[in-house]
């Protein structure tokens, strides 16, 4: 008996001494993605909090390369060719670093994205880009580190990076209009109807050749005439207004008004009447 309770004891105090304890990080990571046009960005980083501490010129030096977060370096990934000042970067994965100082900050693309933190010795020829931005302060503090994507529309976004009460922010560009001009390309050789109606939309979006918006949106409506969209109505009106057609659009809004009512989408029907009574049709 003393045996085994011996045994037991023994496997208790193995198994004690040997289980792990979990805790939080002190500096938590976090990856957050961002639809830019058609262009996929990730950003991965660590965040590690004020906890009373002066940042920027004490904890961050000014004049020297942080890792711009904390733990491994701070990773960056593009779907897609991108830019950055005018430069054209390849699509893939960069470490973020950068040198703050009081009134500019440098912002660092580094193609090596598999240090811990600074790599262990600097290499020039894998800065991939470099811009130096001015630094904003805020009315407030942010305890925690924190990387945002913000100022997003088809063409760019901001990258914003915040803490203390500092925002640094880095523009970037993507290629979306040259990837749906080629993917519309493409698809004119055998378009749909459905083609037709995204890429006339497209152009009237973007501002682009409104004539040409026209002409795709006609061919889109002609192609379903049998079964009437009034989606695609709604934006032929939209289309020939845009072109000075006033009369032509007038006329794609009432059918438009008319198959919305009959589908009961209260949505159309009320952007076909604003649309009517600014066209002076009711």
């Amino acid at each position: 008996m003393k045996k085994i309770i011996l045994a037991l004891f023994v496997a208790s105090f193995t198994l004690s001494t040997t289980a792990q304890i979990k805790t939080p990080a002190p500096s938590p990571s976090q990856k957050i993605e961002q639809k830019v046009g058609l262009t996929d960005v990730t950003i991965e980083y660590s965040r590690p909090g004020m906890k009373g501490r002066t940042i920027f010129g004490d904890l961050v030096p000014y004049g020297k390369v942080w890792r711009t977060g904390a733990n491994a370096n701070t990773k960056l990934t593009f779907s897609s060719d991108f830019m950055i000042d005018g430069k054209k970067l390849k699509k893939g994965t960069y470490a973020l670093y950068t040198i703050p100082n009081k009134k500019s900050w440098d912002i660092i693309l580094y193609s090596d994205a598999s240090n811990w933190g600074n790599p262990r010795k600097w290499d020039e020829t894998k800065v991939a880009a470099k811009t130096t931005v001015t630094p904003e302060k805020m009315p407030m503090d942010i305890e925690t580190f924190t990387i945002t994507f913000d100022d997003v529309t088809n063409n760019s976004a901001v990258l914003g990076i915040l803490w203390e009460n500092i925002y640094a922010g880095l523009k970037f560009e993507t290629p979306t209009d040259a990837m749906v001009s080629s993917s519309i390309d493409k698809v004119m050789n055998g378009p749909t109807a459905n083609d037709m109606y995204g890429a006339a939309v497209y152009y009237l979006e973007a501002g682009k050749d409104i004539k040409q918006a026209q002409e795709w949106i006609d061919k889109a409506v002609a192609m379903t005439a049998d079964k009437p969209r009034f989606w695609y109505l709604r934006q032929q009106s939209l289309i020939h207004a845009k072109a000075g057609n006033t009369k032509s659009a007038i006329a794609a809004a009432k059918k438009s008004l008319k198959y919305a009512t009959e589908a009961g989408n209260a949505g159309y029907i009320k952007l076909n009447t604003a649309s009517l009574k600014e066209w002076g049709a009711m």
